[in-house]
């Protein structure tokens, strides 16, 4: 659909590379698996969700390649196709740890830290799992040929590329930032980070900024396609959560919301967070889960996030407070969960996509008949071209004579009125000899299909 509206309309798409574009690979269907055939002629057998949360992941880069991203911006010419998708998004209040979550299903230390609004444009993170021993490595949409296993630098460039958009103010840009990274120690995942809620503006900031990120988090959050991520710090009241209040707001059946309790390990001490988890305080049709982030002193010390893992599943397993929930807390618990949850989604989905996507194609189709045939750039395509325009003009010019338009009439009393008088009124005695007009007329023969005839007469007059 992509490829081809873009040739056909010839469009033009600054970041478009052919090469890198992300349905190069070819998709066949081989009974309950799908088989992904590369360029190189390597073939790898997925399961089906595993391939369908891959082919989604496409779908959304070519969509942020063709700006089409949601929220009412970017290409909106037809029906969203990303509104149309099934996505994950993380929503929190500033400092309630998102960053720190997002981290931990990763298992890498690679999004940008301090203090006020960080996230400034959405993060779109896929997470590819790879087999066991292979490298981790990540790579950026407007990168393609880039690969970083350096993860610093991976910080680095999401900090510059949110600039090259916002600038160095604390601006937001709903345009996204599309990132996949490739390791053996995630699910296959896909998550949208946005900016953290609220509430108050600081220096350096619009003062509309309370209201600009509470606009951009809806438009992710509102459509029913939107899974909802939920992150509130345990160590504050849950009637005060920014992710919940407004997660209620847009899903009050909390049917499309995974809440998500962080820092349990910072509570008061004597108390635990036992009403939220098990579902009593505020009940969601998902399960809560727990979440214990690196301490800050373990982010000076830039401890492993694979040792954090290690050191989250011991805080459950020996707690006495969640020791009988410790299989069902924890980031790697959560990523699992939401995988197979967003799984399940994609698969319920995968009619209406169909059905939007075949809509699209024919409102392309009847938009590339009336603009016609492309422009070629040779000259004689172009002649031809020429030609061709030519020629559907005789042939309504034709029609309006005939009486299968209208105005024919007017056109008829131009020609047997108007234009006599006013040849009647030009100076001709004054530069050519009426003798010789009757001579040259009477001695250009032949038919002449052309408004003036004869044509090689009237030709010979000018020269002469």
């Amino acid at each position: 659909l992509f490829l081809r509206s873009r040739r056909g309309l010839g469009l033009s798409c600054p970041n478009f590379q052919a090469d890198s574009f992300p349905f190069s690979s070819e998709l066949k269907f081989r009974g309950r698996n799908f088989e992904f055939s590369s360029e190189n002629g390597r073939r790898r057998k997925m399961t089906t969700m595993e391939s369908l949360i891959g082919l989604v992941n496409r779908i959304q880069r070519a969509c942020t390649v063709l700006g089409d991203y949601g929220g009412g911006t970017g290409a909106n010419a037809f029906n969203s196709l990303w509104e149309a998708l099934p996505t994950v998004a993380v929503v929190g209040g500033q400092s309630s740890g998102k960053s720190s979550v997002l981290e931990s299903i990763v298992g890498r230390d690679f999004l940008p830290r301090g203090s006020g609004i960080v996230t400034r444009r959405p993060l779109v993170l896929q997470l590819h799992k790879t087999e066991a021993g292979t490298e981790e490595y990540a790579e950026f949409l407007h990168l393609p040929k880039k690969n970083f296993t350096d993860f610093s630098l991976v910080r680095k460039e999401i900090q510059d590329e949110t600039d090259r958009i916002t600038g160095k103010s604390k601006q937001i840009s709903p345009v996204p930032i599309h990132l996949s990274i490739f390791s053996p120690n995630v699910v296959n995942l896909t998550l949208i980070d946005l900016p953290g809620l609220t509430k108050v503006a600081v220096e350096g900031q619009p003062e509309t900024i309370v209201e600009d990120i509470e606009s951009m988090v809806r438009t992710y959050v509102d459509k029913p396609n939107c899974i909802i991520l939920a992150i509130s710090p345990a160590n504050q009241d849950i009637a005060t959560s920014d992710a919940i209040k407004l997660a209620k707001e847009v899903d009050p059946t909390g049917e499309r919301t995974f809440g998500v309790l962080t820092k349990l390990d910072l509570m008061d001490k004597g108390t635990n967070a036992l009403e939220v988890l098990e579902g009593r305080s505020y009940r969601l049709q998902h399960p809560w889960v727990g979440i214990v982030n690196r301490s800050q002193a373990d982010i000076n010390k830039n401890v492993d996030m694979m040792l954090a893992r290690r050191k989250e599943r011991e805080y459950f397993d020996t707690s006495p407070d969640y020791g009988h929930l410790a299989t069902k807390m924890g980031s790697e618990y959560l990523a699992k969960l939401l995988s197979k949850h967003l799984e399940s989604v994609i698969k319920s989905r995968i009619p209406s996509i169909l059905s939007l996507i075949n809509k699209s194609i024919e409102e392309l189709e009847r938009e590339l008949d009336r603009m016609g045939r492309p422009v070629a750039v040779d000259a004689g395509a172009q002649l031809y071209t020429i030609l061709e325009m030519c020629r559907a003009f005789d042939k309504i010019f034709k029609e309006h004579l005939d009486g299968g338009r209208p105005g024919g009439d007017r056109i008829y009393g131009v020609f047997d009125n108007q234009l006599p008088a006013a040849l009647k009124k030009l100076p001709f005695d004054r530069h050519l000899s009426l003798q010789s007009v009757k001579r040259i007329v009477s001695e250009a023969d032949g038919y002449q299909p052309h408004l003036i005839a004869p044509e090689q007469g009237y030709r010979r007059l000018i020269e002469g």
